[in-house]
Order: C-alpha cells, then structure tokens, then sequence
C-alpha cells in the first residue's frame, strides 16, 4: 500500500472512530429522553441532528474511496519512447530486441566495457535470476533479481526486453562478471549464490532484492 492510500486509511478511520463515538452518545440522550416518558420515538432535534451525522459518515466514505482510486490512477506508467524503446516508470530506459545475440541500441554510444558486461549477462541469464542484486533497485526499480538490472523480460517467441539499469550500476555489473566466472568454475548455483550474498551483506550495501533462495 502506497503512502497517499495509508495517508488516507488513517484518516477515514480516525473520522469513523469519531462519528461512531457521536452516534454512541447520540444514543445514551434518546435513552435519557425517552426515559420516564414511555415514549419509543425520538424528537425532531435529536432525529435530524443523527441524520445529519449519518449522511457526514456516508460522504466520508465516498471521499475515502474516492481518493484512494486516485492514488491509484496517479501511478506512474510505462512511457513508449521509440518502435521498440520504452521508459519505465522509474525512469530506466527498455528495449526489444529479437534475441539474446542482438543486444540493445542505448549500449552504442556507452562504454564497449558495458556491451561485454550485458552480452556476459545474458550469457549466464537463468542463474543470474537466482541471485539478488545488493544495489537498491529492488526497492527503486521493483527488481527481482540481478537479472533485472540488464534484462527486464525473456518472452516465449525469443526476444528480450532489456533494461539500462545496469549500464549505470557498478554493483550491479560486478555482481553478473562474478557470477558469470563462478559458474565457468564449475560452481553450483547455490555456491554462486552464497559467494554473493556473502560478499554484499555485509552492511555497505542496500538491502537486497527479493529473490527466493535457491534450494
């Protein structure tokens, strides 16, 4: 839940607590009125001021809702930037291409150290998406794995859908080169991973992504 709908939650209960409390002493002056008096019905004050209280809680209500939808609506969304280029919704740049073999065109005008960081990447693409990423993004990017930091998607008809996060993160390129010379090691997966977790939990780094451990 975001801070805007726990923002609004609060309120509306705050509000309800108090209508309740208004009602309940609403309640205990119809028993004092009607006491002694024989009488099963309330005066006109007291029914239009419980009328008014009721229709303030129904409107409450609406406007609870109301802003809790646009919260939701005021989400920031994936943005299309070119044929087969698209922004994030935290501002990393995406690409499609046909396959692993054909890598994206934001890497042309970079650092030729980077191509070779995202073609090592994919090369080792299905262990990389057990291993997690110490460099924040999973909280800033929503990244599930170190895999995200370079490829966002490997779809069913082949092609990818790359991400430049990586392009701009030393951890996250560290993290996939030793990987990637692990696993030429013969390491085992769940080897690779405890190096890893070994080497970026030590308190220096952001909390890591939510990858599952590998069993």
């Amino acid at each position: 839940m975001q801070k805007e709908e726990l923002h609004v939650c609060k309120g509306f209960k705050i509000c309800s607590r108090m209508v309740y409390y208004i009602l309940g002493n609403l309640l205990l002056r119809y028993t004092f009125e009607t006491k002694g008096r024989g009488e099963m019905m309330l005066g006109k004050k007291t029914r239009m001021t419980i009328l008014g209280v009721i229709l303030s809680s129904m409107l409450l209500s609406a406007c609870g809702a109301k802003e809790a939808g646009d919260s939701h609506e005021s989400e920031p969304a994936t943005v299309h930037v070119g044929e087969h280029q698209q922004l994030a919704a935290n501002g990393d740049l995406q690409e499609t291409t046909q396959g692993t073999d054909k890598l994206p065109a934001f890497l042309d005008a970079l650092d030729p150290s980077l191509k070779t960081a995202y073609t090592t990447a994919a090369s080792v693409k299905d262990i990389l998406s057990s291993i997690p990423c110490y460099c924040g993004c999973g909280e800033s990017a929503g990244h599930k794995s170190n895999l995200n930091c370079f490829i966002k998607d490997a779809n069913e008809d082949g092609s990818v859908v790359w991400d430049d996060h990586g392009t701009r993160c030393g951890v996250c390129v560290d993290t996939a080169t030793t990987v990637a010379e692990l696993n030429k090691q013969g390491k085992s997966v769940k080897e690779i991973r405890a190096v890893i977790d070994g080497t970026y939990s030590t308190g220096k780094y952001a909390p890591p992504t939510p990858t599952p451990e590998v069993m």
